[in-house]
């Protein structure tokens, strides 16, 4: 449990440093573009940062490629989102849109952190956050997944 709020604390801290890169880049591009393409590129290349972040801070993991690969899908959930409340606040609301992405960022926080534990930490299913005894014992992690393991050194990393 203390684990899990100290991973929780670090999400917390990550997602403040990858929300202020996020709307820094947001409005650098806003200039430049429509606000959802300065949007969309923004969010991507925040999410690249927000990858190697969460894998070497805040779960404390080795990056793999096969991690690199999977992680976005834990951003599309957010995309969705953020998407979602970026059009309808700007759109119906009339929030102003150098303000809408942040109050959308917030919105999407707690399902970010639960896809994101599901990727980056081995093990880490739906028994594992929700105090239920898992079903099964977890199969033993892979050299590439365990970073204490000695052969997770020679894994291929991102």
């Amino acid at each position: 449990m203390k684990s899990q709020l100290g991973q929780l604390l670090r999400f917390g801290l990550v997602g403040g440093v990858n929300t202020g890169t996020f709307f820094v880049l947001y409005l650098l591009l806003h200039p430049y573009m429509p606000y959802f393409a300065a949007y969309s590129l923004a969010f991507v290349l925040a999410m690249v940062g927000s990858f190697f972040m969460n894998t070497y801070f805040t779960y404390r993991t080795k990056p793999t490629w096969k991690k690199f690969l999977l992680f976005p899908l834990t951003n599309i959930t957010n995309y969705v989102i953020q998407s979602v409340g970026l059009l309808v606040l700007v759109s119906w609301v009339g929030t102003n849109e150098k303000i809408a992405p942040l109050i959308a960022a917030v919105i999407a926080i707690p399902f970010t952190y639960v896809l994101s534990r599901r990727i980056l930490v081995p093990g880490a299913g739906s028994a594992a956050g929700s105090g239920a005894a898992p079903a099964a014992p977890a199969a033993p992690a892979g050299p590439a997944d365990d970073p204490q393991r000695p052969e997770a050194s020679s894994a291929s990393t991102v």
